[in-house]
């Protein structure tokens, strides 16, 4: 398993933390779909700080992928339960499937509306605009555009310290990334748009991102 994680701001990858995971206060960008799933999970009601594409995306994959399996096995078995000479469903098997479909709803109505605001944040905007999924078709329409927008320097507002530690290490603390905490995560890139030129001179902005 591959140790360094692609930056949104380069093409060059970096080499992940030798001592842990990017911390969940964090957004985690190039996220495998493992990752974007167990932090989905991990960050069941947390609404304030970011999310990257890679991780948003990811979830809404994996939400996509269990919503259809249950309702196609709920569906196959309301079929295979028709009697063929009077065309009524002779079981209620089908409910099972059903069952299991709503309470998965129902399980991460919470947690996706959290990943949708941290997404938002990310892009920098705020978290209120996750109401525009309520403005029918055009609502919905804008929030899907925002949410594939690219990671913004300014989105680091939003974190949990207001984007304090951003701003303090893009002057040249010692923190692996703009963001960060004390001691730093050198593996994670520079979600911000700035990319560490050397441990004394704190951050250059390189091109525009290109991945999330």
């Amino acid at each position: 398993m591959s140790n360094e994680y692609p930056s949104p701001y380069t093409s060059a990858p970096v080499a992940a933390p030798a001592h842990g995971e990017v911390p969940l206060d964090q957004p985690l960008y190039g996220a495998s779909f493992g990752q974007a799933i167990k932090r989905f999970f991990k960050k069941y009601a947390t609404f304030s700080g970011r999310a990257s594409r890679s991780e948003y995306w990811w979830v809404q994959l994996f939400n996509a992928i269990i919503v259809g399996v249950l309702y196609a096995v709920a569906t196959a078995m309301m079929v295979g339960s028709i009697n063929p000479n009077t065309g009524e469903v002779t079981s209620a098997a089908f409910g099972v499937p059903m069952l299991i479909l709503g309470l998965y709803g129902l399980a991460v109505i919470v947690p996706s509306i959290a990943i949708t605001v941290r997404r938002l944040h990310d892009a920098n905007f705020s978290g209120f605009f996750y109401f525009l999924v309520f403005g029918f078709g055009i609502g919905g329409l804008a929030l899907l555009i925002m949410n594939l927008l690219p990671s913004a320097p300014e989105g680091a507002r939003f974190d949990a310290d207001g984007g304090a530690a951003a701003q303090a290490n893009s002057f040249g603390g010692q923190a692996g990334y703009p963001g960060a905490p004390a001691g730093g995560f050198a593996g994670q890139n520079a979600p911000q748009g700035y990319q560490q030129a050397d441990s004394q001179q704190g951050y250059q902005q390189p091109g525009g991102p290109t991945q999330g």
